[in-house]
């Protein structure tokens, strides 16, 4: 797999230290309601890990020329995600727009996607849509991980995965395993090689992990997902494309398992104080 050229945000390395850069996350929004999804582009950017605390946004203007949108449109979302809480910006020369470090975005990752879960995309029989969800990831995400197995991988690609598994398996809190979970499997969908499939991956995960916030965090379950994790890079190093998927199958099948059979019905308020997590609890995806 070769590395994309570079997109008008230049050189991904003089911002981000992982394959995962802007260029593949951050893409031409919709004619409709660019605004709103420019605020969900950004913020699943950070929600994710992709944009880290501490880090600068590139410029209004790269960025409009990323999204295919008006600068005007770039400004009026950096101010929403200010307004969350999840960056600060500085005037003058020398200022910009930087992640905060105390942005933990995944509690409150419904407001940066309010519009898309109660305007008019938004499906009646919200159980319905978590069946579709969860069949999709699960007809996909297996074939990420074929693909990306069949594919040569190189010695760099090798090592962003296994320091994608290590950030898994360093993770002090749930928020952030789930982060560093997410990257993991965007890291497997960034060695196809593919855009439109970091592109989807990406959207479908951020809609698994919506769900995943609705269910306690179980032990039991982390040490699974974490043996699968090492199956995964395992199978994908080797170049084993039938094992990368059979456990990618096996891992997208326990993860919507646990989401049927404990996430709370649309009718129903989920306990905040049940399956509060500790530190190394978090639920896998």
């Amino acid at each position: 797999m070769t590395e994309p050229g570079l997109s008008p945000l230049g050189d991904p390395r003089d911002y981000l230290d992982s394959p995962l850069d802007l260029q593949w996350i951050v893409r031409p929004v919709r004619v409709f309601m660019p605004f709103e999804h420019c605020v969900e582009q950004l913020g699943t950017a950070i929600k994710f890990g992709i944009l880290r605390p501490g880090t600068q946004l590139p410029g209004e203007r790269d960025l409009a020329a990323q999204m295919g949108v008006s600068r005007a449109t770039v400004r009026e979302a950096i101010t929403a995600l200010r307004t969350a809480g999840l960056v600060s910006t500085q005037r003058g020369r020398g200022g910009g727009t930087t992640v905060l470090e105390a942005a933990n975005p995944a509690p409150g990752a419904s407001a940066l996607t309010a519009t898309r879960e109660t305007g008019p995309e938004a499906t009646p029989d919200l159980e319905a849509d978590v069946r579709d969800l969860l069949t999709f990831r699960e007809a996909t995400e297996p074939g990420y991980a074929r693909v990306a197995a069949a594919c040569e991988t190189t010695a760099d690609e090798a090592e962003w995965l296994r320091a994608a598994l290590r950030a898994t398996q360093q993770a002090a809190t749930p928020s952030e395993y789930r982060a560093a979970d997410a990257r993991f499997h965007l890291t497997i969908a960034r060695l196809t090689g593919s855009p439109r499939v970091v592109s989807t991956a990406t959207d479908t995960l951020q809609q698994v992990h919506r769900l995943l916030d609705r269910i306690p965090f179980l032990p039991t379950n982390i040490d699974h997902a974490q043996s699968e994790h090492e199956s995964l890079v395992e199978a994908i190093i080797a170049g084993n494309a039938r094992e990368a998927h059979d456990v990618m199958t096996q891992h997208c099948a326990a993860t919507a398992a646990l989401i049927r059979g404990l996430a709370p019905r649309p009718d129903q308020t989920a306990d905040p104080h049940a399956g509060r997590p500790t530190a190394k609890e978090p639920t896998h995806g």
